[in-house]
């Protein structure tokens, strides 16, 4: 049914910003299941994906290597975890109690040299090879929270594809389709929560718009005045009744309870919030857990962990696992900056840890993935020009894997003796994205073949059948 303009008009009008708009981005809607007792089930099969921006080094976190020369090893030593023969820095002491929970992969690689973050983000994001688009073969590719939002139906009427924070600052950290949905469409791009002004480890933490509703009563009569609008104008003929349901729908995800009590924190109990720890990404790994345990299918997790004590800013809220040194003026990569190890490393452990006791606990680990990894790693060789940092490095890193069928405590692949490229079973970013969409049941076709446009497949990569058991 096409709308007259002016109808079309008042009906946004009359929903105030858009709020009953079924463009909102990553507002897809599902359809409720509900148990004996009337209340709306949750979700199966979602994934957190913590997305560690700027490229955390491999050397520094999880694959020490003690032997090395100083100036390849750096300062940290390995500590034991709770998995015999498997070693991380003694910075993630709290990670090494849980190593049961996950594997780690140490032989991530990107299949061609990739040194700037753009490009390498957009692979692991959209599995595909970055020469594709630079052919322009797949230039409005959907990155892979909109894949999951399009193929995997949500049982709830809430939203499916949520991002926290935005990726903001220099646009060499944003890949072209972070908030698009590519080919897909802007109903399948995430739903942007959060930013440096506005993270729930504030205590005045607002809403995203579309759950933001500072007066109700308000909203009721909109929604009465669309109602009378749909009787003047469109009658009473199939049309006009398909876009009242449609309409009713958006409403009922933007009122419904579970959407808006995801987002307070406060109803968790003061000991959770400081065992996630009480700064960004601590607690937008918490919202991430309340939020799939709500119904979201997908939720990208930035890895920012904000500033460190002093510091205005801190960077951008993309960016805190760049970690050039003095190469790039941010200090020390091995100090207390907001650029440093000494403070992000701390806080990494903290808020992961927490997240798989967590999910554990709750019994939502066999259907939650989770998943931590950075678009590349770091150089063997430490810069020393000023404060010591390490460069980009595509050759090899590290990934955390967790949950939905995936074995714990393992370690899949290995490095060279530094840690430079893989020396057995080696995992490019397309076969991550591959797995999480094996791990999730999905497709790696493009479901939206069926219309005549011949597009890329959803993933370029083979899943990691080794990983699970």
């Amino acid at each position: 049914m096409n709308l007259p303009k002016t109808s079309r008009r008042k009906f946004l009008q009359a929903g105030g910003v858009g709020l009953l708009n079924l463009a909102v981005p990553g507002l897809v809607l599902g359809k409720d299941k509900f148990d004996a007792s009337g209340k709306a089930v949750a979700s199966k099969k979602c994934c957190i994906f913590l997305l560690l921006c700027g490229g955390p080094s491999q050397l520094d976190t999880w694959d020490l290597k003690p032997e090395a020369p100083s100036e390849i090893r750096g300062p940290y030593k390995p500590i034991r975890t709770k998995v015999p023969g498997m070693q991380i820095s003694e910075l993630h002491p709290m990670l090494a109690k849980v190593t049961d929970h996950f594997t780690l992969i140490r032989s991530m690689t990107h299949p061609r040299p990739i040194n700037n973050h753009f490009d390498a983000m957009h692979n692991l994001l959209s599995g595909q090879v970055v020469e594709q688009v630079k052919q322009g073969v797949a230039d409005d590719l959907p990155y892979i929270g909109s894949v999951v939002a399009k193929s995997l139906s949500n049982e709830r009427n809430l939203i499916s594809n949520a991002w926290l924070i935005k990726c903001v600052g220099p646009p060499v950290f944003c890949a072209p389709n972070i908030g698009s949905g590519g080919y897909l469409g802007s109903a399948y791009a995430p739903v942007f929560i959060g930013s440096a002004d506005n993270h729930p480890a504030m205590p005045k933490f607002r809403l995203p718009e579309i759950y933001d509703m500072a007066d109700p009563a308000r909203l009721q009569e909109r929604r009465k005045l669309l109602d009378t609008l749909e009787t003047d104008r469109l009658g009473g003929d199939a049309g006009g009744k398909d876009w009242s349901d449609l309409r009713e729908k958006a409403y009922d995800a933007m009122t419904r309870p579970e959407g808006r009590q995801a987002f307070d924190l406060t109803q968790e109990p003061v000991a959770v919030r400081e065992r996630y720890g009480m700064h960004p990404l601590g607690q937008n790994l918490l919202l991430a857990r309340r939020m799939v345990e709500a119904g979201v299918r997908f939720v990208t997790v930035n890895g920012w962990v904000g500033p460190s004590p002093g510091e205005k800013e801190g960077g951008p809220p993309s960016s805190s696992w760049d970690m050039h040194g003095g190469n790039m003026g941010m200090g020390n990569a091995f100090g207390t900056g907001s650029y440093g190890m000494n403070f992000c490393l701390p806080r990494l452990d903290q808020a992961l840890s927490a997240l798989l006791t967590d999910l554990k606990d709750r019994g939502m680990l066999d259907d939650t993935l989770v998943v931590a990894v950075g678009e590349f790693g770091r150089t063997p060789v430490i810069l020393t020009k000023g404060p010591p940092g390490r460069q980009h490095w595509p050759a090899c890193f590290s990934a955390i894997v967790a949950g939905c069928g995936i074995r714990g405590g393992a370690v899949y692949g290995e490095s060279d003796k530094t840690a430079s490229a893989p020396k057995s079973n080696p995992v490019t970013p397309q076969d991550l994205h591959a797995t999480v969409l094996h791990a999730l049941g999905l497709p790696l076709n493009d479901l939206t073949r069926n219309t005549g446009i011949i597009r890329p497949p959803f993933s370029t990569g083979k899943p990691v059948m080794g990983l699970f058991g």
